[in-house]
């Protein structure tokens, strides 16, 4: 009996580490299928022979290509697969223990930068695909509304914001002007630079979302 916990316990880690790495092979298989083939030819089954898998296991593991396709956008937004949400990683608390609200913004638009440098390629190749990506696409929209909201809430709860500010308004401004649509605008099709993009966003951020008497001179 006293080999036994020791030994379902290795198992279980066998497994989880065995998971991990189909999860992984699986992901980066269909990120090269999505780039190579696109979007419609990426099949499940081609996605899983690719990585060596069963189809099955994909099925078992994302629930279909949607779910495998919202999987790798999630990891390419992060930069890695940890189960770390984006409002506990490093760089946002430090964006949030910032007090200086110019740096903050600048904090917060060197973030926003790094990850659209990671996101605008699946960004551009998934809004061709068409009706199929609609759910993968609307879903990390609304994710995205949800980390706007929360940093301008925290503004406001730090008294960053005029008295007379309406925070749902800047939210929406915050969105609109941080996201993926825009900054592929103005890279891809107006040729900015990636640094001059994330100077503009600092500078307009603090014009938008602070009052005249929290502007830095």
């Amino acid at each position: 009996m006293s080999d036994e916990t020791p030994r379902r316990s290795y198992n279980s880690e066998r497994r989880r580490e065995a998971a991990s790495r189909n999860r992984a092979a699986v992901l980066e298989a269909c990120r090269e299928l999505l780039f190579q083939d696109g979007y419609h030819a990426t099949t499940v089954r081609a996605v899983a022979e690719r990585a060596g898998v069963s189809a099955e296991t994909v099925y078992k593991t994302f629930g279909g290509k949607p779910g495998m396709v919202k999987a790798l956008w999630d990891i390419t937004l992060a930069g890695d697969d940890d189960p770390v949400p984006m409002a506990d990683r490093p760089q946002t608390r430090e964006i949030l223990r910032t007090g200086e609200l110019g740096a903050k913004l600048r904090l917060y638009a060197a973030f926003v930068r790094g990850i659209h440098e990671r996101i605008a390629a699946l960004f551009a190749l998934l809004t061709q695909a068409g009706p199929e990506v609609v759910e993968v696409l609307e879903t990390a929209e609304r994710e995205r509304l949800t980390g706007v909201t929360a940093f301008v809430t925290h503004l406001d709860e730090t008294g960053a914001l005029g008295p007379d500010a309406d925070p749902a308004h800047l939210a929406d401004a915050l969105w609109a002007l941080a996201g993926p649509q825009l900054y592929t605008q103005l890279t891809a099709g107006r040729g900015w630079s990636t640094d001059v993009y994330e100077e503009w966003l600092a500078a307009t951020l603090t014009a938008t979302l602070l009052p005249p008497s929290r502007r830095q001179p």
